[in-house]
């Protein structure tokens, strides 16, 4: 298995760099590869999940869909850290904003990830447990966000499972305890990373706010979400 091909991914393990950036979009792989990435190539298109590998800045570095939800990139962000030797992956990816103090592309960094999935049941914990970012990681984007002279917001965020809430109290409770914003898949990946001891972190670009009603077009949320993609970047 170490060599070959999982049902999910057809590259060889020596085709990822240690370091993977992970949008939910394929297109935004394929655009950050394009856009960035020195002589990259398409490593991956099992289920047109695009993944590619190429250099920055003379430091070689894997970009790759991670899908919508936490069945997604659990899959695919388990395969990379255990089958392909990975040992850190960046979500980069988007949100509804909760917090007042967050507006349309603003860049949040997920300290710890809230989630109402049943995820962590599989580890059979006798506990709720807290899935958090690496903090070598987390630190080293705080650094680079300044010296990009980016404003960062880090704090909680929500994973859910749930788009279309059938709860209409849901938001008004996650914000009460101060969560910034809702995506679908941190929880997973700092799960994975943490049963894996490999390392894990979210970086967020509001594309929409729950309660103003700022929102994003599906290109935009494609395409120009760069500060945040220049800040994982740094991080290979």
């Amino acid at each position: 298995m170490s060599n070959t091909p999982t049902p999910h991914n057809g590259a060889k393990k020596e085709d990822f760099a240690k370091t993977v950036l992970m949008p939910g979009d394929p297109l935004r792989a394929k655009y950050i590869a394009e856009t960035y990435l020195e002589n990259p190539r398409l490593v991956t298109s099992v289920r047109n999940m695009l993944g590619y590998t190429g250099t920055y800045k003379g430091k070689e570095i894997s970009v790759m869909g991670g899908g919508m939800g936490i069945p997604s990139i659990g899959i695919y962000s388990y395969e990379l850290f255990n089958f392909y030797d990975v040992d850190n992956i960046i979500r980069i990816g988007s949100a509804g904003a909760l917090s007042d103090d967050l507006k349309v592309m603003d860049v949040v960094i997920g300290m710890g990830a809230c989630t109402d999935s049943n995820y962590a049941a599989q580890f059979g914990l006798p506990g709720t447990f807290a899935p958090t970012a690496d903090y070598g990681l987390l630190s080293r984007a705080v650094e680079v966000a300044k010296e990009q002279g980016t404003r960062v917001v880090v704090g909680n965020v929500l994973s859910s499972d749930c788009f279309y809430n059938g709860n209409p109290n849901a938001n008004d409770l996650w914000k009460s305890m101060g969560v910034l914003a809702i995506e679908m898949e941190a929880a997973a990946l700092y799960m994975n990373a943490a049963k894996a001891k490999k390392n894990a972190l979210c970086i967020l670009t509001i594309s929409d706010h729950i309660y103003t009603g700022e929102a994003l077009s599906a290109e935009d949320r494609q395409l120009g979400f760069h500060k945040m993609m220049e800040i994982a970047l740094e991080l290979a």
